[in-house]
């Protein structure tokens, strides 16, 4: 497994991370106070049963602060301090760091909120996470007996659906490739949607694919995605999640979002046949099927990759297509959403409500199996390469582990335990650097 040390992803995290952590980032720079906390192990990553700690410091300028209030609390995601269990409290400051005691006799992901007010100013909050076996967590309920089955017949269904893509040409400032906005009739209610674009001087059977994901919202395809790919020669497409038309005016964007495709996440939800994200998914496989039709396609490589709900579709593209030979999924949402069954948290986007008994409601948990990325992922034979962030709540890192544990090809994870629901810069070169080798090492013999 390959891990980050706590340090460098401190680093990376105050430059990336999200606003929350910038704007308390600037607000200990300005008060001249400095607050870490983080795992007594670079990687954060420790045996079910082994002792751990989080260790807390506080100073200003390049001193111990003895003075101001330092609070704590550790939870699971789920339970949170004295009540669910775990440390909670106060600790005095005299110069030293301070240890947190944990232990887990289970695999599972463990985070500690620090809280410092000095005695003249705002308070300061920091989160770190570690984990115990992470690589151990299992899905939290079985595939279902016909999920096979199931996929196979949605697939059958979109063949029978003719693929006649229509091709716009899209000016862009580089003469050395062409640019399409891309739609292909698709199953599920809305076409493939996407800009597509590649080299110009391309051979026949020259090029790999790839293919590249939205996280949640609603947007449009990515014209800078599609480019990236064609500039490092590929047959590159970015698709939107949703099968609307690309380049509208932001307007069209934020009415879609209120209008037909609000809380899109949770439509049709108590039936595998109407959940909407069925139709997502089989668009993955009709984007697919256009880029393999290329005549420029090598019919070897087919990468896909994603962050967040794009990280999501990564793996389901992966389970459900065998033509994909490497995934890139970042902070992967749709991901153990039967989570709280197993008594931990629910991936997002907490697809399962609870009912009026505080129980799972039963027509939402059975449908929720169909479209878990974590079933999806137990039939990837590709290649992957995955982000999760150990402070992340809304792809929380059991179910990102969910998921990752259940993958069968060749795999590596980038474990961050300072970050929180991010893809920052590291780890977008990492994807993309890891999608060129597999390239390279996937030429023949010949042409190296």
């Amino acid at each position: 497994m390959r891990r980050f040390s706590a340090l460098r992803s401190h680093a990376m995290l105050l430059a990336f991370a999200l606003p929350i952590f910038l704007s308390t980032a600037s607000l200990a720079a300005a008060e001249g106070y400095a607050v870490s906390v983080a795992a007594d192990r670079d990687d954060a990553i420790y045996d079910s049963g082994e002792a751990a700690a989080f260790v807390i410091s506080v100073t200003r300028g390049d001193q111990p602060v003895t003075d101001g209030k330092l609070t704590y609390v550790v939870d699971d995601f789920l339970r949170s301090g004295k009540s669910g269990g775990y440390p909670e409290g106060e600790a005095s400051l005299d110069g030293k760091p301070v240890r947190v005691a944990v232990k887990s006799d289970k695999p599972n992901v463990l985070r500690c909120q620090v809280t410092y007010t000095p005695a003249e100013g705002k308070p300061i909050r920091r989160l770190a996470g570690l984990a115990f076996s992470p690589t151990e967590i299992e899905p939290s309920m079985p595939v279902p007996d016909d999920f096979d089955a199931f996929w196979a017949d949605q697939k059958r269904q979109l063949a029978e659906v003719e693929i006649t893509p229509t091709l716009t040409p899209v000016e862009q400032k580089n003469n050395k490739i062409a640019c399409f906005d891309v739609q292909v009739p698709c199953l599920g209610g809305a076409p493939v949607s996407g800009y597509f674009a590649k080299p110009v001087a391309a051979e026949e059977k020259s090029l790999p694919a790839i293919l590249w994901v939205h996280g949640a919202g609603v947007r449009s395809s990515s014209l800078y995605a599609a480019t990236k790919g064609a500039n490092a020669g590929m047959l590159s497409m970015d698709i939107n999640a949703h099968g609307i038309p690309n380049g509208k005016p932001a307007e069209f964007y934020a009415q879609q979002s209120g209008g037909p495709l609000k809380n899109y996440r949770f439509a049709g939800r108590d039936s595998r046949d109407t959940i909407y994200f069925r139709g997502m998914f089989l668009r993955l496989v009709r984007a697919i099927d256009f880029l393999t039709m290329q005549p420029e396609w090598n019919g070897r490589e087919v990468i896909v990759i994603g962050h967040s709900q794009g990280g999501g579709q990564a793996l389901v593209a992966g389970g459900l297509d065998p033509r994909v030979t490497l995934i890139a999924s970042g902070v992967p949402a749709i991901c153990d959403h039967t989570g709280n069954v197993a008594d931990r948290v629910n991936g997002w986007p907490k697809l399962v409500p609870n009912g009026p008994d505080g129980k799972p409601e039963p027509a939402a948990l059975e449908a929720s199996r169909y479209v878990d990325s974590v079933n999806f992922a137990s039939r990837c034979k590709a290649d992957a390469i995955m982000s999760v962030g150990f402070v992340d709540v809304t792809c929380p890192p059991t179910s990102c582990y969910a998921a990752y544990n259940a993958l069968l090809g060749e795999k590596t994870m980038i474990s961050e335990p300072l970050m929180g629901h991010n893809a920052p810069k590291h780890i977008h070169k990492a994807f993309f650097d890891r999608v060129l080798q597999h390239v390279e090492q996937s030429q023949p013999a010949a042409a190296k």
